[in-house]
Formats: structure tokens, C-alpha cells, sequence
């Protein structure tokens, strides 16, 4: 099951059924993904976009926001992107407005997060460019991680040529599910972000897509995708197709880079 929020508007899917409605109908929605979930033990993770500027107080509202939004929908885990306090429209504000990690801004969104406290998962953690480096994603699923999250800002040219397509790979060699929250649209008159925060499986395939700046641009309330994450098919697809006991020692793809040394 996904229930996507799109600014005010939200779209609740199942296998069956697709309802899109205004804000008011969010709540009806809500209920009907509680009862589903309820009935399960797998936990729900919110998986978020929106546009950061330079603005923090507006961002942080709008984070706030899709925070509960997310807890009302039974999320135990909230992802927001990279840059979420702020963005800014050149070097010096963005020096400007920089803070410590014991400042004003990220002490409100360690309360907000405090106060919404749910379950964890096994979670391994990169960032936006961290997504082009396999290594990283399969050290992390040795040590334990199910789910891998890449909170990003990518850019609309290499978000439209490479977004997709390096998230289900990681996805697929590490058998992990991989949710990646985006910034998405004009945050100022320099830069824009491509958006679709996705959420993929361990198969591969993309099961939650918040879209782009056509749904969620600037001036929006952000978006959000709710996924239950099954952790039974991360076990059953790792056992099916067991990749990482078929995989040759690091000593082995070493030799092959040092085969053509004759020196």
C-alpha cells in the first residue's frame, strides 16, 4: 500500500483501488491506512520531498508538517532530504546562514524528531553523491542494514539521466529496500532540484514515486510517500537468490587489478 500527499492534495493506492481527493479527504485516507497496517507487524516509512530555500522558518514548517503528516499515517520512520533546513542562492548566504550542530535550527528539529519518536529499522545512510559508489552500499548491508536511505538534492539533468536507474541498482545488489527523499523544484532563481523521492524494493522495482516539480515544486507543502516496508522479502529474496555468499573474496577482484602489472 502507498498514500502519496502532494502539497493539498493526497492520492491513497491499493492493489485495488485508487482514491485522489483534497486535503480534507486525508484523514479518511489515514484511517483506512492505519487499519491496513495495524493487521501487520511491518513497519511504515514516510519518505518525503519538498522545495528548501533560504527561508528556515518556512522550511522547517513545512518539515513539521510532513512530519505529522507522516506519524498520523503510522509511520515509524521519516526520511527528508539533504538540505532540508535551507538552501541557499550563493556561497556567501549560504556561509551566512550556517550554524553549529548546537544551534537554533537543529535543535528544533532534534524536539521535532524527539517528539515523534517511533521504531527503527536497520538502516545504512549515504548522501546524494554518495548513490554513484557501490562500495558503500554493500559495506553497509554487511554490516546489517535492510534498508538504505539517500536523502539528496540531485540536480534535473542527472536526476533525469541517473536517478532512477542508480537507485534500483543499489537496490538490487544489496538485495536492500532503498528510500531516497529528494528536494525537489526552484529553491532559487540558480538552482533547481529533479525531485521524484522514490522509494524501490529489494527486487528492484520502484514501489512509491512522489513525482516531480510538476507535482511538488516551489511554493508547495511538500509530498510523501507512505511504504510498508516487508521485511520478509527482504529475507525471502536474499534466500532465493543468495548474491552476497556467491560473491568472490575481496582478495580474488584485487588480483584481476593487478593481473596487467608486469613492473
Amino acid at each position: 500500500m502507498t498514500v502519496t500527499l502532494t502539497g493539498w492534495r493526497c492520492t491513497f493506492l491499493n492493489q485495488r483501488r485508487l482514491y485522489c481527493g483534497t486535503f480534507s479527504t486525508w484523514k479518511f485516507l489515514l484511517m483506512q491506512n492505519r487499519m491496513s497496517t495495524s493487521s501487520n507487524m511491518n513497519p511504515v516509512a514516510a519518505v518525503c520531498q519538498m522545495t528548501s530555500t533560504a527561508d528556515k522558518e518556512t522550511n522547517f514548517s513545512v518539515c513539521k508538517r510532513l512530519v505529522e503528516a507522516a506519524r498520523e499515517g503510522g509511520a515509524g520512520m521519516v526520511f527528508l532530504p539533504e538540505a532540508f533546513d535551507y538552501i541557499g542562492s550563493c556561497r556567501d548566504e549560504t556561509l551566512a546562514l550556517a550554524e553549529s550542530l548546537t544551534g537554533d535550527t537543529i535543535s528544533r528539529y532534534t524536539q521535532l524528531a524527539r517528539l515523534h519518536r517511533g521504531s527503527v529499522q536497520e538502516v545504512g545512510l549515504g548522501i546524494c553523491y554518495d548513490l554513484r559508489f557501490p562500495e558503500l552500499s554493500l559495506a553497509l548491508q554487511r554490516q546489517g542494514a535492510d534498508i538504505l536511505t539517500y536523502p539528496s538534492a540531485f540536480t534535473v539533468a542527472t536526476g533525469a539521466a541517473h536517478w532512477e536507474v542508480l537507485l534500483r541498482a543499489r537496490a538490487v545488489e544489496t538485495q536492500c529496500y532503498v528510500l531516497a527523499a529528494a528536494q525537489v523544484g526552484r529553491h532559487n532563481t540558480a538552482r533547481s532540484s529533479w525531485g521524484h523521492a522514490l522509494a524501490v524494493d529489494p527486487w528492484g522495482a520502484v514501489v512509491a514515486d512522489c513525482g516531480g516539480e510538476e507535482v511538488g515544486g516551489s511554493g508547495s507543502g511538500g509530498g510523501m510517500v507512505l511504504v510498508e516496508v516487508d521485511l520478509e522479502k527482504v529475507r525471502e529474496t536474499r534466500r532465493n537468490m543468495p548474491v552476497q555468499q556467491h560473491c568472490r573474496d575481496a582478495g580474488f577482484y584485487r588480483s584481476l587489478e593487478n593481473a596487467g602489472d608486469t613492473t
